[in-house]
């Protein structure tokens, strides 16, 4: 197989979120190797850090389902889906949190968790923290244990790690 070409993550062509900029994780996604790579690396960092304690990956809407399973997988643990609000079926938990370009609102199917059970947030990519923020709000609310939050890119100059403190975060590529 020839090696990729060009890079694995770009800055998109169109930026829809001037605030946020714009980066694309489809070449790495075409890409099997590198994407079983970052998948490797997340797990790599999630089994040295919290050996087997953790009980499930939660995948948040949207690109975070394809990391979230992925993850799991490779960690031999169950995954759970935070969603939009009003695709879940089921009773839900949800919470509404501020983006920078307006609100939205996330949920959870309340019997999704247990009380006490450990899990690990993934998305794709963290910027002002907002919908992580709102996961891990969620997750208390089912009285889960948020033990990290994870995301293959983070956008530091806009400091979402702080609004996650004090749980942990990590991320494989950091950009300004």
């Amino acid at each position: 197989r020839p090696p990729p070409r060009g890079p694995l993550l770009s800055a998109g062509p169109g930026v829809t979120r001037p605030v946020l900029g714009s980066r694309d994780i489809s070449p790495l996604l075409k890409d099997p190797a590198s994407f079983r790579a970052a998948i490797g690396l997340l797990a790599r960092h999630l089994k040295a850090t919290h050996g087997g304690r953790i009980d499930y990956i939660a995948g948040l809407d949207s690109r975070g389902f394809l990391f979230g399973p992925s993850l799991a997988q490779e960690l031999d643990l169950g995954c759970v889906l935070i969603r939009k609000r009003g695709k879940l079926p089921g009773p839900t938990v949800w919470a509404s949190y501020t983006l920078e370009y307006g609100k939205a609102e996330l949920e959870i199917q309340k019997d999704a968790l247990e009380a006490g059970q450990r899990v690990v947030v993934v998305d794709d990519l963290l910027a002002t923290g907002g919908t992580m923020h709102a996961a891990c709000e969620l997750l208390g609310r089912l009285q889960a244990e948020v033990l990290e939050c994870v995301s293959l890119v983070e956008l530091t100059s806009l400091k979402g790690r702080e609004k996650l403190a004090p749980i942990p975060f990590f991320s494989l590529l950091q950009y300004e």
